[in-house]
């Protein structure tokens, strides 16, 4: 057979009845149907205006965020990566008093220093970075 036959479908064979019936193990039911013909007097194209009362920031506070700290950055060739054995030291781009990047899901929102609580690091905020500046990086 060539692959013209074998893409080719008898649509005569496909039964729509079969289809729309559902089975035995469908527990639920599809939601009624709306008439998007008919105008409503609530019906806008311009979105709700929401006062604060109206914000619900509930909904947000169990989304699992990833904090990370970013002390510097370099860049070296494979031949050097390779090179690297236990001892070794890379040199990054950041000098020591510089502060260090604080970034949420990959994007940077603030500044800080490096602190130590009860033995364990820490990062003392010097510097949170606006929403607006934010919204200006991404451009």
């Amino acid at each position: 057979m060539s692959d013209d036959e074998n893409n080719e479908t008898d649509n005569s064979e496909i039964s729509l009845e079969a289809e729309a019936q559902p089975t035995a193990s469908e527990d639920y039911a599809a939601a009624p149907l709306k008439d998007l013909k008919a105008g409503s007097p609530t019906t806008s194209n311009t979105a709700p205006i929401m006062d604060d009362q109206d914000i619900n920031l509930d909904v947000i506070l169990d989304v699992p965020i990833t904090i990370s700290v970013e002390i510097g950055r370099t860049q070296v060739p494979i031949r050097d990566l390779l090179r690297y054995s236990q001892g070794s030291v890379i040199e990054l781009d950041r000098l020591v008093s510089e502060p260090l990047d604080v970034l949420v899901n990959n994007t940077l929102i603030a500044h800080g220093e490096v602190v130590v609580v009860e033995e364990q690091f820490g990062i003392r905020l010097t510097d949170v970075i606006s929403p607006s500046e934010r919204v200006k990086k991404l451009k």
